[in-house]
């Protein structure tokens, strides 16, 4: 019976050791995989984020910096993607942006993972599939999936309590790690505060004029299809707003003030803290809300679920859901063309020698109707020094 016993006990050990190696192997796999980049031929110089502050440099947040630079005096602008990396339409759109955009005035700077420590696991309990893959001409592009927070591989212990700087306003334990409840960061604070504060350096230093932040929504949350503006940025997001609403999007675009009282988000804190003004863009994503099916790659891309569709049908959501759902193509292409029409407008509110100019960059039908994946190029066509790494 003994024997017996220790056998079913050193089975057992087998079985957990079997899981453990399997397991092991799948996150590190996970998290060291690297995402190619082709730089476009209007990048002109890449930097990364710990040039801007020490606390960061050599650490997994130490991200690529894009610069666009046309050489004649304009506006300088700052695309940031990878706040949320659950949230795919935001890094996506900013690379379309590093592949292909054109800048013929000013400055165009850009982010694509701008939390990359949150891209290198995914949400406990959530069976988040670890990746996801875009179709191109030339086959698949693969993507890691990721948190909305900071990995707590990088960033422990979280406090009882957050405590935003330099305002003291209790916020969750866990948004110490979220990129958008940290800004504007604090030199010697934990990793995604260290972090926020290296981008307000980069802002500062660089002189950036408008920031705009992307990301995306579960339809549950009001804040839906809308660009959250700082008081700087009003005007801008209210026109950009009007013109995408009656040229552009079957399903309007809205414009919201940041609020004052809630501190931590970039369109609060970079308006607050730099010359800039700044705003975030927000889409519909069904792989968030709480209330959707199977949660995999294809909930991810496509954007259909039945069970969203039903709570949309009992009016539960603050976006329209119907069988067509809310494809990758459709928001990145959203993204795409705020961020375009947001320049335009701004450009007709500064004189000349303020304005940036960028072309290259598909819009909202051409990304529906080709597809994402017909806009990003094949690094194994361009030579070694034009990749880039996130």
């Amino acid at each position: 019976m003994e024997r017996r016993t220790l056998l079913v006990k050193a089975l057992s050990l087998l079985i957990t050791v079997v899981f453990m190696v399997v397991a092991g192997r799948e996150f590190r796999a996970h998290r060291t995989f690297r995402e190619p980049v082709v730089a476009g031929e209007g990048v002109t110089a890449v930097r990364t984020l710990g040039d801007y502050h020490p606390g960061v440099k050599g650490t997994v947040n130490d991200c690529n910096i894009y610069f666009l630079d046309s050489g004649k005096p304009g506006a300088t602008v700052l695309v940031f993607g990878g706040t949320h990396p659950e949230e795919p339409a935001a890094n996506l759109t900013a690379e379309l942006f590093v592949e292909n955009a054109r800048v013929e005035q000013g400055r165009l700077l850009v982010v694509i993972r701008g939390n990359r420590s949150a891209s290198t696991y995914t949400r406990n309990g959530e069976a988040y599939p670890t990746f996801y893959r875009i179709p191109t001409p030339w086959g698949e592009k693969t993507y890691r999936m990721g948190d909305r927070c900071s990995s707590p591989l990088d960033s422990w212990p979280d406090p009882e309590v957050y405590l935003h700087y330099p305002t003291k306003q209790m916020l969750a334990y866990m948004d110490i790690r979220n990129l958008n409840r940290t800004w504007p960061g604090r030199p010697g604070g934990l990793l995604t505060e260290r972090t926020t504060f290296a981008f307000m350096e980069l802002i500062r230093s660089e002189k950036v004029d408008v920031f705009i932040d992307l990301h995306e929504a579960e339809l549950e949350y009001p804040v839906e299809n809308t660009i959250v503006a700082h008081e700087k940025a009003q005007g801008v997001a209210a026109m950009t707003s009007m013109v995408l609403t009656a040229q552009e999007f079957p399903v309007p675009i809205g414009m919201e003030f940041s609020p004052v009282a809630l501190r931590g988000l970039s369109h609060r804190e970079v308006g607050d803290n730099s010359d800039a003004m700044s705003m975030i863009f927000e889409v519909a994503e069904p792989f968030l809300d709480r209330i959707r099916g199977i949660t995999d790659e294809a909930l991810l891309l496509e954007g259909k679920d039945e069970f969203v569709k039903k709570a949309g049908e009992h009016g539960l959501l603050y976006a329209p859901m119907d069988d067509s759902g809310w494809p990758i193509a459709v928001r990145v292409g959203r993204h795409a063309s705020t961020v375009l029409q947001t320049l335009e407008t701004f450009n007709t509110m500064e004189t000349p020698e303020r304005q940036i100019l960028v072309s290259g960059v598909p819009r909202y039908a051409e990304l529906v109707d080709k597809g994402l994946g017909a806009f990003f190029r094949d690094p194994s066509g361009v030579s070694e020094d034009r990749v880039f790494y996130e």
